[in-house]
């Protein structure tokens, strides 16, 4: 299981309430049954969910990007 950067933590621990439920509401399964066992606190999980969906992001931009040429 991934640990999630520091950068990260920073991000997630100032979302509001909302903000947060919205992104638990997109965390992956993997990461939500560690959080449901304890394995992982709720911040943690939400930084390595907003991990993730930068990942995703750069990867959406450049299959754009390859298309667009």
């Amino acid at each position: 299981m991934r640990t999630a950067k520091p950068e990260y933590i920073q991000a997630a621990s100032v979302l509001s309430n909302s903000e947060k439920e919205r992104l638990f509401s997109r965390m992956a399964s993997k990461i939500s049954r560690k959080v449901v066992k304890q394995k992982i606190e709720d911040l943690e999980a939400l930084a390595i969910q907003l991990e993730i969906e930068d990942e995703q992001l750069v990867e959406w931009l450049e299959k754009v990007r390859q298309l667009r040429k």
